[in-house]
């Protein structure tokens, strides 16, 4: 399971691994404080983005699209998230203070969908394997 949280909110045990996805360390924070796993930086928007964006609301659909396209191109920083994921409770750590409009709910989405696309590749492949029909002599 991969779920979101602010990194100003107090860790929790039901987290489980709490990776940041943040290009940018969060503004005063201490590294004991965030009790953070992992620090992704490289699954974050590139910087590029971060700043056109600039927590514009206006500008979400936008950001949510080239955010995507930044994954598609990318999926060797997000890949290991959605194993983990498979694994135990993943919590994405952001520091926005928007919590509508914000890059780790884009991507705990793009998991979820690419977790849904696998699931339904798997469920395929069995299916193959076990769909066959068995012909008996007589």
């Amino acid at each position: 399971m991969i779920q979101i949280k602010r990194t100003y909110d107090p860790p929790a045990h039901r987290d489980g691994q709490r990776i940041l996805v943040e290009r940018l360390w969060p503004r005063g924070m201490k590294k004991e404080s965030l009790a953070a796993n992992a620090w992704m930086k490289d699954v974050a928007p590139s910087t590029e983005l971060r700043r056109w964006f600039d927590h514009r609301v206006e500008c979400w659909k936008g950001f949510q699209h080239r955010y995507r396209e930044e994954l598609n191109a990318n999926p060797g920083a997000w890949e290991p998230i959605l194993e983990a994921g498979q694994r135990g409770t993943v919590t994405l750590l952001y520091s926005a203070h928007d919590t509508l409009h914000n890059g780790a709910l884009v991507l705990c989405d793009y998991l979820a969908e690419r977790e849904a696309e696998r699931s339904t590749t798997q469920g395929v492949r069995r299916r193959r394997r076990t769909s066959g029909t068995v012909r008996t002599k007589r």
